[in-house]
Parts: C-alpha cells; structure tokens; sequence
C-alpha cells in the first residue's frame, strides 16, 4: 500500500512520461535503480539518451519544482547515469539531463519540459 507521497509521487511520474510521450520522447525505464540511486525517467529523443528527474510540488509556496534539483541531487543523478550508461553498454551515446517540472496546485497540473536543465559534474 502506499502512501499518500508515494501515490503523489508515481502518480506525478505517470503524468511527466505521458508528458515526454506527447513531445516525441520514447521511454526506456521508468524508476531506473543501482546501488547509487534512482533514475525517475530515461528516454531517448531522437538519437540522445535523456536521464529526467521529475520534481512535483502541490504548494507553491514552498520550493519550486525546478529549483529542487540542487547541485547535490544533479551530481546523484550523473553517477547513477553513470553506471547505467556502463551497465548497458551505451559509451558513445549522447546524453542530456531533463527536469520535468510539475506544480500541481491547479487543475490541471502545470507541467514544464526543462530541456539541458544541467551538465554532468565534473569531478
């Protein structure tokens, strides 16, 4: 069973891949998992492979969607692209990272494609 931020969550995922589904996106994964974390989407447009993190927030009083993916998160999110890139033999492929971001305190949700939303950390 899960929970309401759980529901809030897949639910909020759902809709951002039917999202990327309408903008010509084809969906590979959803819910990537490694040892290093999670994925929330990876999809390909056209001949690029897109690692998304999907950020919903229902009260817009409190952080926006886009601005939850700090420095911290956008380096998790290379390392765990990292190793799916290596698991699955993709080395030359190119690779970008996309935000979706949903703020859902209207009907409907407002949903926002942040293409390039970051590089990859150097380390």
């Amino acid at each position: 069973m899960l929970t309401p931020a759980q529901w809030f969550g897949r639910s909020s995922e759902a809709l951002a891949a039917r999202f990327l589904r309408k903008q010509g996106y084809r969906i590979l994964t959803l819910n990537y998992r490694n040892p290093m974390g999670e994925i929330d989407i990876v999809a390909e447009e056209g001949d690029t492979l897109v690692f998304v993190e999907v950020k919903a927030r229902r009260n817009p009083e409190l952080e926006s969607p886009r601005a939850a993916v700090t420095p911290r998160k956008q380096k998790k999110i290379a390392q765990v692209a990292q190793a799916y890139l290596k698991a699955g033999g993709h080395h030359n492929r190119r690779v970008r990272f996309d935000v979706v971001a949903i703020s859902a305190d209207t009907k409907p949700h407002r949903v926002e494609l942040i293409r390039h939303a970051f590089d990859a950390p150097q380390h």
